[in-house]
């Protein structure tokens, strides 16, 4: 059975068995305190019966006490011990509900947000960061509200149905009949509002989905809403966003405000034939005045409770729907899971010791100046082995062939770059190689290990990622600093920082390490990004340094300062540089050139350039050299 076709009350059932021994615990307790609350209206038929009858009133009967006043004081105790233990049952029944409400919802947070964090970087392509968040906060709070009103409200009209019921049978089976006619009705009319209230509850979640992901979006591109002057046209989005929210809700508000008006009428028919029935039979002497007292209480208690079905209803839909879209998010499946291996002491494979050290002998001295055993010392071999890989749309067709047989082998502790065109696949590699994403063929291997067999701690912990988008979270400096390691030393910090030319920066800051950067870094400027998002890597102190465009966003100060740290620290490491600016990589290893998905040529960079390809073609436009030729030729 496809499970989203389940209920999701039922799916949730299922998944917290450990909460079942306190869904059975709270009911218990509500059951219980229905039932103690119907019964002051019969204390109160009792009580007219003793005041009414002469003798032989009931509690004369059941006490044996003759005197009516001393009856009324019995019947005053055991009114007072029946509202303590009313109350009691009702802070119990509460109190059970809301924490289990308060702890589930915890519960199903924390699960659909962690496994929201192990789903493939693919998935979230196709998906709004704004609609995550709805449901991850909105809709767990709309289940939350249904649980700590809305259960409760059901079990106690179930229990208040079948104990009045109980009493009208037991008192006059006709007047229990004739009451409870209007009920298939109230009930008949409760499924019919559900089933057409469940598609308009399930649009309002989507179209509040719509909006957050609208509103998140646009807070996280303010700066360029401002750039382009859009503010309006924004505004404007927003609002036709915000409109339909409100359209959908007004649909479901409409439907959900006609039910206690059509429910008042159903009672008001049972209230008529129990006063003027019942009456009658009271007249005729077939009935006690006590009794009849008791059954115009009782249709009261029975009918009027069941107005307060539209808003359960209510929270009903909004809770179920809002259910279905966290367990929906929970139960998406995860395409790329890890491995188990860890990966062999680095130095011990022999792939790793042997390295491609051909290339190192044929640079300029700072390369000529590393030793080979230095470099597999501390570094790890990583090869591609004829792989392909396409990026697709949500519904799984192909959106764009990005590798095709790519071959690429960077030997322990060496230092290799990759350019290309844009669209080229060079940040694709390192995606794959962080397994971000699965390969669609062929093999991509550390120390000749494949990475889907390997531990995310295995692989991901050997590997120090500079990517693209200088991403800080909102703390100080010294907290983005540990992110990778948490229980890194501030000489570690420090060391780091001096590494990545940023140590200067930072001290001249107000509280130096515990400044405080923003969210996303916004107290600095970019270049000073950049070299934090280093830093942030070397702290991890990993063997292999993957760089993708790592010097996109610094001056050429900073570029230059930048390219000595890394001459630096990519002694004892493998290196693996992005980049667009050749100036950057002219020092590493080997260089491959990718087009059309493969290596189109590689080697050194005074080889590619002496070759006079592709390589030379781009060096040739970046250093001004085509510019030049051309002038001489004007």
């Amino acid at each position: 059975m496809n499970e989203a076709s389940v209920h999701p009350l039922k799916r949730l059932w299922r998944r917290a068995p450990r909460y079942r021994s306190r869904v059975v615990r709270g009911s218990i307790w509500a059951v219980l305190n229905q039932i103690l609350d119907i019964l002051p209206e019969l204390l109160i038929g009792v009580a007219i019966d003793v005041v009414v009858r002469q003798q032989g009133s009931f509690v004369g009967q059941w006490t044996g006490i003759e005197d009516r006043e001393s009856q009324l004081f019995v019947l005053a105790g055991v009114t007072a011990v029946v509202w303590i233990l009313e109350s009691l049952t009702e802070y119990l029944a509460q109190r059970a509900w809301r924490t289990l409400s308060q702890d589930l919802q915890h519960d199903l947070r924390m699960d659909a947000y962690g496994h929201v964090q192990e789903l493939e970087l693919a998935w979230f392509e196709d998906r709004e960061a704004g609609r995550l968040l709805t449901i991850l906060n909105d809709d767990v709070n709309q289940l939350e509200r249904f649980l700590d009103v809305g259960a409760l409200k059901i079990l106690q009209t179930a229990t208040s149905v079948v104990g009045v019921g109980a009493v009208f049978f037991v008192i006059s089976p006709l007047l229990a009949v004739l009451a409870f006619l209007p009920i298939p009705v109230i009930v008949g009319g409760s499924l019919i509002f559900q089933r057409r209230l469940e598609p308009r509850y399930a649009a309002v979640r989507d179209r509040a989905g719509r909006l957050g992901g609208l509103i998140g979006g646009n807070l996280g591109g303010i700066a360029t809403i401002k750039a382009f002057g859009a503010e309006r046209r924004e505004s404007a989005r927003v609002a036709d966003a915000s409109i339909s929210y409100a359209s959908a809700n007004r649909e479901a508000i409409a439907l959900s405000a006609a039910f206690v008006p059509v429910i008042r009428i159903a009672i008001l028919i049972g209230f008529m034939v129990t006063l003027v029935v019942g009456g009658h039979l009271t007249l005729n002497g077939t009935l006690e005045i006590g009794m009849y007292s008791v059954l115009v209480f009782m249709t009261q208690r029975l009918l009027w409770p069941l107005t307060e079905l539209g808003e359960t209803l209510d929270l009903y839909q909004r809770g179920t729907a809002s259910l279905r879209r966290i367990l929906d998010l929970i139960d998406a499946p995860v395409a790329v899971r890890p491995g188990t291996r860890e990966l062999p002491p680095v130095g011990a494979s022999g792939v790793a010791a042997g390295g491609n050290v051909d290339a190192a002998s044929n640079g300029d001295g700072a390369r000529a100046d590393r030793r080979d055993d230095d470099r597999a010392s501390r570094g790890r071999a990583v090869s591609f082995d004829d792989v392909s890989f396409v990026y697709r749309d949500g519904d799984g067709a192909v959106r764009t062939r990005v590798l095709d047989g790519l071959a690429l082998d960077i030997g322990a502790g060496e230092t290799h770059a990759i350019v290309g065109p844009t669209g080229a696949g060079k940040s694709t590699v390192v995606k794959l190689l962080l397994r971000l994403y699965d390969a669609d063929g062929g093999t991509v291997a550390i120390d000749g290990v494949p990475v889907p067999e390997l531990s995310f701690e295995a692989l991901r912990g050997t590997i120090g990622y500079v990517g693209q988008d200088t991403f800080l979270f909102d703390g100080s400096v010294a907290d983005n600093l540990r992110y990778g390691e948490p229980d890194a030393t501030d000489e570690q910090l420090r060391t780091a920082a001096e590494q990545a030319e940023a140590h200067d920066f930072v001290a001249a800051l107000p509280q130096g390490y515990d400044t405080p950067v923003g969210e996303r870094g916004v107290r600095l400027s970019g270049g000073q990004r950049q070299r934090l998002t280093i830093a942030r890597a070397l702290v991890r102190d990993p063997s292999i340094l993957v760089l993708d465009e790592a010097t996109s966003a610094v001056d050429n100060e900073t570029e230059a300062a930048i390219q000595r740290s890394l001459l630096r620290v990519s002694r004892e490491r493998t290196t693996i540089v992005i980049a667009h600016r050749l100036s950057t990589i002219r020092h590493a290893d080997r260089i491959h050139v990718l087009d059309g998905g493969r290596v189109a040529e590689a080697g050194t960079h005074d080889e590619l350039v002496a070759r006079r390809g592709r390589y030379a073609a781009l060096w040739a436009v970046q250093t001004g050299e085509v510019a030049t030729a051309d002038a001489a030729l004007d």
